[in-house]
């Protein structure tokens, strides 16, 4: 009765936790962020301080290489994915003409269809030009929405600079946060928690450092391959590859999809095709036997549908923050998942540990002891002799 109490104790909790972050969502994303930040460089801390840094001189440097990282990382890459966003903007046209001067009449004659009676050219061509014209004035229309609100201004400059301030705290005091709650676990479960910890922590860290360089590495492949054979979109389109790498053959599959219409729509020969192809197929040989060995060697992940749910789930439920919480939750539930797995596999109701049974004599054994000739060695009982009368 009291496990049974306990059980629901626990039920009420999460559920109550799970509520407080849904009605929490909009002011918890940068805890969130920063929270990620600080685990993430808490590793590179303890380093430091077992080379007998001391604790806040370790934070200092870490944080600073954390944060000069990003600043120039964003100072490098917006402005190049900004103007290939506007590259796309100029090419959508060509792509219209090209879908309904090329591709189109190709389908129709190879698969002997009728597309044309379903998608009007005319139509398209002119609904691309008129999206076009309002392209343009997008990024001033959403900014002008954006600056009549002054409050929403205000909490979203807020939140970005309260992200490095939380960042810098969680860096520096996440050893003492980790010890507040080991040190509220009660003790005859603390064995059990503290070994479900340690292997979530495993997994989520095992998929974020090595899977997350893998899809950088393979962003920059793509990339630099499709930027050297004259892509124009090839910087866009290797980042966004690399960006959903961390799904297996997912990057690989829309990269290439992307990269062979806008070889076609570019250039339209078979030359740049097998260069396009060449690139990804290098890029994938490279992930292979280079990358995944050496960035994520035998590190325990994350099933890939495992994330894909994950991610949408947490979108679903609580917007932005569910995204942000996806992974560190997936990473628990499947540790969840396999460690009741294999209680209940030690359990008796499995049949693992099957009652002992009773040994009865076994009857053939009995007729066979009953039916042995005299001549045999075994033991017999002495037969009285008889008297004749």
């Amino acid at each position: 009765m009291i496990s049974d109490a306990r059980r629901w104790q626990w039920l009420v909790l999460a559920l109550f936790v799970g509520v407080l972050v849904w009605l929490l969502a909009p002011i918890l994303t940068p805890f969130v962020i920063s929270a990620l930040f600080g685990w993430l460089g808490d590793p590179l801390v303890d380093r430091l301080e077992a080379r007998r840094f001391k604790r806040h001189t370790a934070v200092l440097s870490v944080f600073a290489v954390m944060l000069g990282a990003l600043t120039l990382v964003s100072l490098v890459l917006v402005p190049v994915l900004w103007n290939q966003v506007q590259k796309l903007i100029d090419w959508l046209p060509q792509l219209a003409a090209w879908l309904t001067g090329i591709a189109l009449p190709w389908v129709e004659k190879k698969f002997h269809v009728n597309l044309a009676h379903y998608v009007d050219p005319d139509y398209v061509y002119s609904m691309v030009r008129g999206h076009l014209s309002e392209a343009g004035g997008l990024a001033t229309a959403v900014l002008g929405r954006v600056s009549e609100s002054g409050l929403f201004l205000f909490g979203l400059l807020a939140n970005i600079a309260l992200v490095p301030v939380l960042s810098f705290y969680f860096l520096r005091d996440w050893d003492v946060m980790v010890a507040q709650v080991r040190e509220l676990v009660p003790r005859p479960m603390l064995p059990t928690v503290s070994g479900l910890a340690r292997e979530s922590d495993a997994m989520l860290g095992g998929f974020l450092r090595g899977q997350f360089s893998v899809m950088l590495a393979l962003g920059a492949i793509y990339a630099f391959g499709l930027w050297a054979i004259g892509l124009d979109l090839g910087l866009l389109i290797g980042f966004v590859a690399g960006l959903v790498a961390f799904v297996p053959y997912l990057g690989f599959v829309v990269g290439v999809s992307a990269a062979i219409i806008a070889s076609l729509v570019q250039y339209g020969d078979l030359f740049h095709l097998a260069l396009v192809l060449g690139v990804f197929g290098v890029g994938q040989m490279l992930e292979s036997f280079v990358l995944v060995p050496w960035l994520v060697g035998d590190r325990i992940g994350l099933h890939p549908v495992a994330v894909i749910f994950a991610i949408l789930a947490g979108g679903q439920l609580f917007g932005f923050l569910g995204v942000l919480l996806a992974l560190p939750v997936a990473a628990v539930g499947m540790v969840l998942l396999r460690y009741g797995h294999q209680r209940y596999r030690d359990s008796g109701l499995y049949g693992a540990h099957p009652p002992a049974e009773l040994s009865l004599p076994d009857p053939g054994a009995f007729a066979h002891a009953v039916a042995t000739p005299a001549g045999d060695d075994s033991p017999t009982l002495p037969v009285p002799p008889v008297t004749p009368p």
